[in-house]
């Protein structure tokens, strides 16, 4: 062999031994919730609930997701990206734009989140489980997303959970009520969601203890089919039979039905003292108008819920809504803030609140804003990295957080809400007159407790 030869030879076995010598490179972070990848760099990581190497806020020389879910990456000159699911269209659209500009109001007080500024994205989840399902997926796709705040209604709700708890989004609503989202025994998939409404089973039995102690003793019922208005009303009957009163009849109708006197005949001919419907807007209207037209319900109180507490019911009902009743929360519980958000609320959208639960939206935002500045790892580029699982746990370990709706604390399967209900009478069909914030209104007027 030529000395050339041996000479090269020489050269690369020196330079294989540097380069033996030399440290690995340190891998790249896990980004956007890519759980392949956060497998990949945390190695045998166990999975603690969300006990994770988040720095709470502190900067970090490098950030490296360690979270069992993964996590979402936010650039160093990008937005925090917070979403929202709620009706925006159709006949309950002021219930989800309500809860919208609540959210809105509250993003704009906050300013930023970890340094970061705020973007708002959403979907219509149209108060149906085909909506819910339709605007989970197309927000669950999103990698930037750091949380969700939504549905608006419980039935759009159990559709949507799955999904968003299968992408690891933490799911927080502001007016889902139904009882069995944050049962004891509620399904494992729903691990993620949390609620800052109040609970069903609150709100039916304020309701049966109004009606028993106004004097009512025969009540009936109607429902139509969603998950909301369902287990409400079984609520209200379970609890004013325990009160000493009789449920005489318990009917269904559709949601988009407009012929309600059959029903109504055969409501009439069980002999009620108050009728209570805890269903939406087209149904609540028609019913409340064609009550008035069948003989034998004359006299009866008719009664609904929060579902159709909006000036949207009084358009659609008419001058039948004089002197109805209605459960809601009770806005003269709030905190001592919320006159001002009530300010904001009608000069940003030259209106009065549109529905029941735009302080609630507002709450909510902020546990997802105080979670996200909890966890969030502040990288030395400025960039965020997120952890989903520790997210959903930090938000669901909110205690004694002083909300506009109240003291909020959750439980360990969601429900963050300090109920307080009450309830109102429509004491002018007029849509321009209503005002339930205000304290220097009577329309509604607040009658119980």
């Amino acid at each position: 062999m030529k000395k050339s030869a041996f000479f090269v030879i020489a050269v690369l076995m020196i330079a294989a031994f540097v380069l033996a010598a030399c440290p690995a490179a340190t891998p790249a972070p896990a980004t956007g919730g890519d759980t392949a990848a956060t497998e990949a760099t945390t190695g045998d990581t166990a999975s603690t609930g969300g006990d994770t190497a988040s720095t709470g806020g502190d900067t970090a020389a490098s950030c490296e997701c360690t979270d069992p879910v993964g996590c979402v990456t936010v650039g160093a000159d990008d937005p925090v990206r917070v979403g929202w699911m709620m009706v925006v269209s159709g006949a309950d659209a002021t219930l989800g734009l309500d809860s919208k500009y609540g959210v809105e109001i509250a993003a704009d007080d906050r300013g930023t989140i970890a340094d970061h500024a705020i973007e708002l994205v959403g979907e219509d989840d149209l108060c149906s489980a085909e909506g819910g399902q339709t605007a989970a997926q197309k927000m669950s796709a999103d990698s930037k997303l750091t949380a969700v705040i939504g549905t608006s209604c419980s039935s759009a709700a159990r559709a949507a959970i799955p999904v968003m708890c299968n992408a690891g989004v933490p799911m927080i609503s502001a007016s889902n009520t139904a009882p069995d989202l944050t049962a004891a025994d509620r399904p494992a998939d729903y691990w993620c969601y949390m609620r800052t409404a109040h609970n069903d089973l609150v709100q039916g039995a304020a309701m049966a203890e109004y009606a028993y102690g106004a004097g009512y003793r025969k009540a009936a019922t109607v429902h139509d089919g969603s998950l909301y208005a369902d287990q409400l009303q079984q609520v209200f009957a379970d609890k004013f039979k325990e009160l000493g009163g009789e449920i005489v009849a318990q009917e269904a109708v559709g949601p988009q039905d407009t012929d309600m006197k059959p029903m109504l005949t055969r409501v009439a001919a069980a002999g009620p003292d108050f009728l209570y419907y805890p269903i939406f807007v087209a149904a609540g209207g028609q019913v409340t108008k064609q009550a008035k037209e069948v003989p034998g319900l004359e006299g009866v109180q008719l009664a609904g819920a929060d579902g159709i507490f909006s000036p949207d019911f009084l358009k659609a009902a008419g001058d039948a809504a004089l002197g109805m009743n209605h459960s809601s929360p009770d806005f003269s519980a709030f905190g001592a803030e919320y006159p001002a958000l009530l300010e904001k609320y009608e000069a940003k959208y030259n209106t009065k609140p549109l529905s029941a639960f735009h302080a609630h939206a507002y709450d909510a935002f902020n546990i997802i804003a105080n979670g996200i500045e909890e966890v969030a790892q502040k990288c030395d580029d400025g960039s965020l990295v997120i952890g989903k699982q520790a997210l959903r746990d930090a938000m669901i370990s909110t205690k004694d957080f002083a909300g506009i709706t109240g003291n909020l604390t959750c439980t360990e399967t969601g429900d963050c809400a300090d109920p307080k209900i009450a309830v109102y009478e429509v004491m002018n069909a007029d849509p321009e007159t209503w005002d339930p914030g205000a304290t220097d209104t009577s329309n509604p007027m607040k009658i119980w407790p």
